[in-house]
């Protein structure tokens, strides 16, 4: 599987908002990085057990666009970034986010893990929430 591949296979599970695929595409030490969570998440397993908690609150990917990709492989790693454009349900809300997101992806054998994720959000859409 190339790095491309992998990447657009994270960006459909998330989509799909379905966790256990998502949570598959991280190592077990990935660190995490959020705008809007305070701190840095030091483990799958943090990450996990928010978005467990984002899910009894109702939390749901309604839609997920992904844009303006770019992959760099630099031997045993690659860095995928791209725009997202996110459709979320929120306490029974939609709410709609535009960021900018960094993933560093480490080689597993013939396939990819996620390392690192880092998701800021996209000034060029300051004005519209997110």
């Amino acid at each position: 599987m190339t790095p491309l591949e992998f990447a657009d296979s994270l960006v459909a599970a998330f989509r799909a908002s379905d966790a256990n695929s998502y949570f598959a595409h991280f190592d077990a030490d990935a660190t995490f990085l959020f705008h809007d969570t305070s701190g840095r998440l030091e483990s799958r397993a943090a990450y996990e057990q928010m978005w467990a908690e984002w899910e009894r609150e109702g939390f749901r990917v309604l839609q997920c666009d992904s844009s303006n990709q770019r992959l760099q492989e630099h031997g045993e790693l690659a860095v995928f970034t791209h725009d997202v454009r996110t459709v979320r349900l929120i306490e029974d809300a939609e709410d709609e986010v535009f960021e900018r997101e960094t993933i560093v992806l480490r080689r597993n054998g013939e396939t990819w893990t996620c390392i690192h994720e880092h998701l800021s959000p996209d000034p060029a859409h300051a004005s519209d929430g997110g």
